[in-house]
């Protein structure tokens, strides 16, 4: 007789907030089934910062929240719930007030890694733009100066940006290239 493929368990909503808020690693919920996050290097986390730091400033004069990759997104796609954390989220709709997951951003950003740039260009750039409230997905390369953004505004397709600045409709603003990428250029370079 042959072998029974392992059916996967699967987890409630409930039982995942509850299990994420003592988690000491992160996970991504995609319809019941978890799933555990991978650290982010050095140019990573330094890209993160950067981008808020940059955007904190703009996103409080509009009266806006900015998330980094601890807030979670929850989704709800053809009557599945997902839930992701996005390196970067920006929320102005005051509404969307949970106090452990956002469900109405208008910004959403990811910097790419080799483990997840498939992923976030295919899964989670296909969610993100189903949301309505989400005016803008930023894509953010690791290896070299450029941002790649997103715009319903603009039928959803790409704009690239290799220098000067990149303008924001989210929040009315700009944000440099090089701003982003100051760190890690002053820091441990790009090739590294």
């Amino acid at each position: 007789m042959p072998p029974q493929a392992a059916k996967k368990t699967r987890i409630s909503i409930d039982d995942y907030l509850a299990g994420e808020r003592d988690a000491e690693t992160r996970h991504e919920y995609v319809d019941g089934e978890v799933y555990a996050m991978t650290g982010a290097s050095r140019r990573h986390a330094l890209i993160v910062t950067a981008m808020t730091g940059a955007l904190l400033p703009l996103a409080r004069a509009r009266r806006c929240q900015l998330f980094t990759n601890d807030m979670k997104l929850r989704l709800e796609i053809a009557g599945s719930t997902v839930f992701y954390y996005p390196d970067l989220m920006l929320a102005c709709d005051p509404q969307d007030g949970d106090p452990h997951f956002l469900t109405r951003p208008c910004l959403i950003a990811e910097v790419l890694s080799p483990a997840t740039e498939r992923i976030d260009r295919r899964e989670k750039l296909l969610s993100y733009i189903t949301i309505p409230s989400v005016q803008e997905v930023l894509l953010v390369a690791q290896d070299q100066p450029l941002l790649e953004i997103h715009r319903r505004a603009n039928d959803w397709k790409v704009e690239l940006c290799e220098q000067g600045s990149l303008r924001l409709d989210c929040l009315g603003a700009e944000i440099a290239v090089e701003h982003v990428y100051a760190d890690v250029d002053a820091g441990s370079g790009l090739a590294s």
